[in-house]
């Protein structure tokens, strides 16, 4: 019998609620946790695939990722796995809800606490827009930059997101690469215009990714931008 999942902790904000929620591992053995933004299930622990995915393929094309900003916090797996890298020095974390942060101090989740109290880490909570056009701290430049604030121009948690994708957004954000670093956005799906934006300012690859979820084949995309 399938067990509903139990709200550990909830906040009403601007954006709309967003709660944690906790429910039986399907094996019996551990505790699943999920992340719900404005209503709208966002990610769980059970399945970080996507979250490593996009670390592991980003950090393996970047040649010297010592300061990398990560734009979304989620459950911390994507920064988690940026730490494992041993090249990595320091990571900035930028999150819009400032609950989700406190949350990660208060360690309501284990991963998340891992990375929010991580002496290689600092998150701040604020809107990465302006941290990418260089009107908001922290400051760059980085060597990596992981953009996982939405599933893609297509599928966005909060419609003001859409001004990231923009051309003019694109190119204030690879400024703030050093040179030979990269601009790594992820996307729920294949985003033929945002290829295009990318590839009109810098060389940009895209990566397909497949994975299997609730018995469905999914495939996802990563843009990778070499400033």
């Amino acid at each position: 019998m399938h067990t509903p999942p139990e709200t550990i902790v909830s906040a009403d904000t601007p954006r709309g609620e967003i709660a944690l929620r906790e429910r039986p591992d399907p094996d019996g053995t551990g505790v699943v946790h999920e992340l719900v933004v404005a209503g709208v299930f966002a990610m769980d622990s059970l399945d970080t695939t996507t979250e490593t995915a996009l670390a592991l393929e980003s950090l393996a094309r970047t040649t010297s990722p010592e300061r990398v900003l990560v734009g979304g916090l989620g459950l911390g797996f994507t920064t988690w796995q940026v730490l494992k890298d041993k090249r990595v020095r320091h990571v900035d974390v930028v999150e819009i809800e400032a609950d989700l942060v406190q949350w990660g101090r208060l360690a309501l989740a284990p991963t998340l606490g891992l990375v929010s109290r991580h002496p290689r880490v600092s998150v701040h909570a604020g809107d990465v827009g302006p941290v990418l056009r260089g009107e908001a701290s922290p400051t760059g430049p980085w060597d990596l930059v992981l953009l996982d604030v939405d599933n893609g121009p297509s599928f966005l948690v909060h419609e003001r997101n859409e001004r990231i994708y923009r051309t003019d957004a694109l190119r204030a954000a690879l400024d703030r690469v050093n040179p030979g670093g990269i601009l790594a956005v992820w996307a729920a799906q294949r985003e033929p215009a945002l290829l295009t934006a990318l590839e009109g300012l810098a060389p940009t690859e895209e990566i397909l990714l497949d994975v299997e979820r609730e018995g469905r084949r999914l495939t996802y995309a990563l843009y990778l931008t070499r400033a």
